[in-house]
């Protein structure tokens, strides 16, 4: 290995001069940045890693049901006793998953990344139909096993759609 002043992942680990103001980011901007440098990991340790401009919406997918594995929401298996029910009476062996809502936030943090890190709209694995339906499954699986009514909101006339839609309006693609 070189000793170049590079780490494995190809940054330079060298500081940046001095006389270069720092600029504080937001929270958003913050957590953007590290998704995307996960997500960059996650590529690496690929065997054989997957280099990002190679990346579709199967490694995406794949890396949504990877982080599952950290999840602190309760989603309760169709065989469970408490499945349905939004508060339990007690505790059970139902796994931990991922939330719906910090899947969507996520992908559209990293779907916005994509595009500024110099990705096409047009190739953006984030964007795809197939990221949308997973998500999609995943909300209303979540809101059944957890005993949330989930409605499906009429396209048209609804008024107090507009506010509901700015919050996931990242996740609007055309």
């Amino acid at each position: 290995m070189s000793s170049s002043g590079s780490n494995i992942h190809g940054k330079n680990m060298e500081q940046e001069s001095p006389s270069i103001p720092t600029v504080t980011l937001s929270r958003y901007e913050s957590q953007k940045r590290r998704d995307w440098n996960t997500f960059g990991q996650y590529l690496n340790n690929m065997r054989p890693p997957v280099p990002l401009a190679q990346c579709n919406s199967n490694h995406v997918l794949d890396f949504l049901r990877y982080l599952d594995q950290f999840g602190k929401t309760k989603v309760h298996l169709l065989g469970c006793m408490f499945y349905g029910q939004p508060e339990p009476p007690a505790p059970c062996t139902c796994p931990l998953r991922q939330a719906w809502g910090s899947l969507d936030a996520l992908i559209g943090r990293l779907r916005a990344a994509y595009e500024e890190n110099g990705g096409s709209p047009d190739t953006n694995p984030f964007a795809s139909g197939s990221i949308r339906v997973y998500l999609r499954e995943i909300r209303e699986c979540q809101a059944k096993a957890r005993g949330i009514p989930y409605k499906k909101k009429k396209k048209g006339s609804n008024q107090s759609k507009g506010s509901e839609e700015s919050s996931s309006s990242t996740m609007n693609f055309s």
